[in-house]
């Protein structure tokens, strides 16, 4: 008799397909819950601690750089232990350092605290890309993909719509402390649902895979991914205190706006992992679509032309849109390029390198932000798209010496 055949890293759980999936959903949405709150919350929280837009910008570069080191490094354990142990270390990590900022006063405590959260948020985005390659067949993996990562765009939308309240009442260290609790709920659910057993002992999929910088095919899913992504970036960050600063928005107001701009990242996951599935599939150089997001991200050097709130925040939600469609597009193309057993090493390069280069020009970005040379910030986030597009059809070519092939390999 012929044996069902069983997926292969890891064992369906019996809640379906799907499940998750949709708590990897649930994951990114907390993550982003917990990295936005500063965000949100930083007009409030600068003046309460007497920093700067600078300072503020290097505390993020913080979270920055320990979450670029923290996704490939996830990436290539959840390749190894699995993704239940793997995602329950890496969400209690972030839970504590959560919480601890509601007993921060100063910038070194901050700077710490959010780099130990950046590194265990390393885990989310290859956590999901891993469940959608595991669980979904090749047809539904884009749209796999697009659940799993929409979590991080609804976090940054209810973000504000969540936080403002809490931190208006009851102070801005009470925000902190219940999206930690948030975190705690999702670890203890996801312990009691998702019923993974350990990894297969096969040598192929577990070995410990790090990533090779010397490859052609890494550095073309970094150009469509960290700078394609990049004005998620500003927008995420630097948006509430350009709106505080420009038009002259109080935290209440940014309560009920902020939620705007995510709102074009969250629907662009869907409606780009609708394109890549109905008219890319495994192509593995879509170049006409790549060329077409760069162009349509333009619009986002005219934000600092106007001082009508709805057409900013509309531009704002327009960027996002389109940036969303890079993330989507490079993690399908670089799940092609990869073999299937590095499918959490693809996601640990895209979201690392993204986070790489943010924790790179926020300093300087931040700077201008102090300068009020707005135009020259938005103006560098518009063009670094198109350079990243180029960069990518100069590198994605397939080379079978580096295991590329022209389909799924």
């Amino acid at each position: 008799m012929t044996q069902p055949a069983e997926a292969p890293l890891e064992t369906r759980s019996p809640t379906g397909t799907w499940w998750p999936v949709v708590m990897m959903f649930a994951c990114s949405l907390l993550s982003y819950v917990d990295r936005q709150i500063l965000a949100v919350l930083s007009p409030m929280i600068l003046v309460d601690l007497k920093l700067n837009a600078e300072h503020y910008s290097e505390i993020l570069s913080a979270f920055s750089l320990a979450y670029m080191i923290g996704n490939p490094a996830w990436g290539a354990l959840l390749d190894r232990i699995g993704l239940r142990r793997g995602m329950t270390f890496a969400v209690s990590m972030r839970t504590v350092a959560c919480a601890a900022h509601a007993m921060l006063s100063g910038f070194g405590g901050f700077v710490g605290a959010r780099a130990v959260l950046g590194f265990g948020e390393g885990a989310t985005f290859p956590g999901g890309l891993r469940t959608a390659a595991d669980w979904l067949p090749a047809t539904q993996q884009s749209r796999g993909i697009a659940v799993a990562y929409s979590g991080g765009s609804l976090g940054a939308i209810v973000t504000p719509l969540l936080v403002t309240p809490i931190a208006l009442a009851y102070g801005w260290r009470a925000a902190f402390l219940v999206t930690a609790i948030g975190s705690l709920a999702w670890v203890l659910l996801w312990r009691s649902t998702v019923s993974f057993r350990p990894p297969s002992p096969s040598p192929q999929t577990r070995r410990l895979t790090l990533p090779n910088p010397f490859e052609r095919r890494f550095w073309s899913l970094v150009s469509a991914y960290a700078l394609g992504a990049l004005p998620i970036g500003l927008l995420l960050y630097l948006a509430p205190l350009y709106l505080a600063q420009v038009l002259g928005f109080t935290q209440a107001q940014l309560g009920r706006v902020l939620w705007i701009p995510p709102l074009g990242w969250e629907v662009g996951y869907f409606a780009w992992g609708w394109v890549n599935d109905r008219f890319v599939g495994t192509n593995p150089r879509p170049s006409w679509l790549l060329f077409a997001l760069a162009a349509l991200g333009l619009p986002l050097l005219a934000v600092p032309l106007s001082r009508n709130a709805a057409l900013v925040l509309g531009l704002m939600f327009w960027s996002m849109f389109v940036a969303s469609g890079f993330v989507v597009v490079a993690l399908r193309t670089g799940g092609l390029a990869y073999p299937r057993e590095q499918t959490g090493l693809v996601a640990g390069i895209g979201a690392g390198s993204w986070s790489a280069l943010v924790a790179a020009v926020l300093p300087s970005l931040g700077h201008m932000f102090d300068v009020k040379h707005y135009a020259n910030a938005f103006l560098f986030c518009a063009v670094v798209p198109v350079i990243g597009t180029f960069c990518w059809w100069a590198l994605a070519q397939p080379s079978k010496a580096e295991g590329w092939t022209e389909g799924h390999p």
